[in-house]
């Protein structure tokens, strides 16, 4: 799976592979009611994706309810089975216009949301794992309601740019990688990141910000772990497999 030489992964594994995350994310706590997005590319050129149904709690996503879309249908909305507006707007033109996002995860979890919250939601590098994101992390600062128009998802393609992370304020996060493991990853350190953060500021005590230079080199050392995503994700798949295995189906 983390090889460059390995052949994509099939449709089939992706779906049980985006399942795995939902359940996961479940308890990770980052769920939210029924809403918030993930998806999966399947084309070569990411526009044609796998997404949660409208209105599905991550506890019961199975691999054969995601969706099968393609961001250029314009009919897509008019489907029985059409997913959530915001959805459609978000993932839809982030597929479409960033075709390097091939797994892309929204969600509102607590410590990044309030992280989102702030005046000033720079993710500040005071331990090695904040500094995994420092000068790593598209802000947009604008927003202006539930996304659900596709110019808004547009506009918050743009914002991520040739980022892979995209704090949106007054909202929640986005993380892109390109596969399912690597964006997992990147989610579950980003939200430690934030926690620490947030309790950091808790304590009303003046941070210890690392250095620039310092806080470069230790995001750069990250890039040697790169391959712990995949043996991460492989061990909760097999704890989640031992707790409930219904989400292969």
């Amino acid at each position: 799976m983390a090889g460059a030489a390995m052949n994509p992964p099939v449709e089939a594994q992706l779906r049980v592979e985006l399942a795995a995350a939902f359940r996961l994310a479940v308890q990770m706590d980052w769920h939210e009611s029924v809403g918030n997005h993930f998806s999966v590319a399947v084309s070569a050129d990411g526009r044609k994706f796998l997404m949660n149904p409208r209105w599905r709690h991550f506890a019961l996503i199975k691999a054969s309810d995601l969706l099968l879309l393609d961001s250029e249908d314009e009919d897509t909305m008019s489907r029985a089975d059409a997913p959530d507006p915001s959805a459609w707007s978000i993932h839809g033109r982030i597929h479409a216009l960033l075709p390097q996002a091939r797994c892309v995860l929204h969600v509102h979890p607590p410590y990044s949301t309030v992280l989102a919250t702030l005046a000033d939601p720079q993710l500040k590098p005071i331990d090695q794992t904040t500094a995994r994101f420092f000068n790593r992390v598209a802000i947009d600062q604008h927003y202006g309601g539930i996304a659900d128009q596709l110019d808004e998802g547009e506009r918050l393609a743009r914002a991520l740019g040739d980022r892979s992370r995209l704090l949106m304020g007054n909202h929640g996060v986005l993380v892109t990688a390109p596969t399912v493991a690597e964006a997992f990853e990147d989610l579950y350190f980003f939200e430690r990141a934030a926690r620490t953060l947030v309790l950091a500021y808790g304590t009303g005590q003046r941070l210890n910000v690392l250095p620039d230079e310092i806080a470069e080199r230790t995001a750069r050392c990250w890039d040697d772990y790169r391959d712990a995503a995949f043996a991460h994700f492989r061990d909760l798949q097999r704890l989640l497999d031992e707790r409930d295995s219904s989400y292969r189906n």
